[in-house]
C-alpha cells in the first residue's frame, strides 16, 4: 500500500512538472505582442520552425535603404496550422511573401501574424486563435 502511495506521488510530481514547463512556455498575445502596431512585411521566408508552442517563420526584408532585417513571425500552434491545411511545404524557404501581424512591445523585429500572403495571392491564416490577439475574422 506505502509502495503504490510513492508511485502515485512520484508520478503526479512529474505530470505537475511537465504541465509547470508548458504553461510557462505559452504566453497571451497581449504579454509580448501590441495590437496598436500592426505591422505589414514582405520579405524571403529564410527558416520555418514548426515547434511548440508555436511555429516560427523567419523572413528578410529589405529596407528602403538597401539594407536587409531578419524578422520573426510567431503563428499558431503546429497541429492547429496542420487542422488549418498547412503543411510542412505551405511556407518554404525562398519564396517571397506578405505577411500581416503586429509587432513585438520590445521592438525587436518580432511580430505575432494574422496573415500570410503567398506569391499566387492565396492568403493563409498563421495567427494563434484564443490567445487575446485583435479578433478580425480571420481565424474563422
Amino acid at each position: 500500500m506505502r509502495i503504490k502511495s510513492y508511485v502515485s506521488l512520484t508520478v503526479a510530481g512529474i505530470v505537475l512538472l511537465g504541465l509547470a514547463s508548458t504553461m510557462k512556455a505559452h504566453h497571451a498575445f497581449s504579454a509580448e505582442f501590441d495590437a496598436n502596431q500592426p505591422v505589414t512585411l514582405r520579405g524571403t521566408i529564410t527558416i520555418v520552425e514548426w515547434i511548440n508552442p508555436h511555429i516560427w517563420v523567419y523572413l528578410d526584408v529589405t529596407q528602403p535603404d538597401g539594407s536587409i532585417e531578419n524578422w520573426g513571425v510567431e503563428g499558431g500552434a503546429p497541429n492547429a496550422m496542420f487542422r488549418r491545411g498547412w503543411n510542412l511545404e505551405s511556407v518554404p524557404p525562398g519564396v517571397e511573401i506578405l505577411v500581416e501581424g503586429y509587432r513585438a512591445k520590445n521592438g525587436e523585429n518580432k511580430a505575432n501574424g494574422r496573415t500570410i500572403e503567398l506569391p499566387d495571392g492565396n492568403r493563409l491564416f498563421v495567427g494563434s486563435s484564443g490567445t487575446g490577439a485583435p479578433v478580425d475574422g480571420a481565424g474563422r
